[in-house]
């Protein structure tokens, strides 16, 4: 029995090991990918880029706030991840907000800088999405995290075709509307991840003492 529980621990320490690595790989990743497209997307006049900037910004939130839970109780990640949750529905306001701003004063924004740094977002993303795989179903706090990365990915393309919708009708209107779509991803992603924490927090309430 003593054999038996040394192995579970073991498999435990080792699991959360590997999670702590692949969340400070992914961490940095995000971190220095929201600088450079937060620059590109100011410069660009792009709310699309911006959009994308702030999902990298939120995400090494998210994979920070991950980090140190790894090693927390089940309790303790599900409300991280509610406030991951809320993260999310954070940046999606501040979209909604830019996209605001551009129907009030439209703007032409470059499709060369979005089109090349989108590109840029979707190599990043795609590495951490892969390094995140092994992840996605280990616990509600690496499900969160998956779900954010996945979200990445879907943001990166949008843009891309949108700066083909500038180039082709030399208008702003394609980064607005898919700004706006994607400020409904991240709504409906906030109303999932807050779902999910809300019920592992209900399921553990519920649960008798021992």
């Amino acid at each position: 029995m003593a054999g038996s529980c040394c192995e579970n621990n073991c498999a435990v320490e080792a699991l959360r090991a590997r999670q702590k690595s692949t969340l400070v790989k992914v961490l940095w990743i995000n971190a220095v990918m929201f600088l450079i497209i937060a620059g590109a997307a100011l410069y660009g006049k792009s709310t699309a880029l911006l959009s994308d900037s702030l999902d990298n910004l939120g995400d090494a939130l998210t994979y920070g706030l991950s980090l140190y839970v790894v090693s927390q109780s089940i309790q303790a990640k599900a409300r991280v991840a509610l406030f991951k949750g809320g993260l999310i529905f954070l940046g999606a306001s501040v979209v909604i907000g830019q996209v605001v701003w551009k129907l009030i004063y439209p703007v032409v924004p470059s499709y060369e800088v979005m089109s090349v740094f989108s590109l840029a977002g979707l190599a990043a993303n795609g590495l951490c999405l892969w390094l995140l795989w092994r992840h996605r179903a280990d616990d509600i706090n690496m499900s969160s995290v998956f779900e954010c990365s996945r979200n990445d990915i879907a943001s990166n393309l949008s843009v891309f075709l949108a700066a083909g919708g500038v180039w082709l009708f030399q208008s702003g209107w394609p980064d607005v509307i898919v700004a706006s779509l994607l400020a409904v991803l991240l709504l409906k992603s906030s109303v999932r991840v807050i779902r999910g924490a809300l019920k592992e927090i209900g399921a553990l309430s519920n649960k008798p003492a021992a």
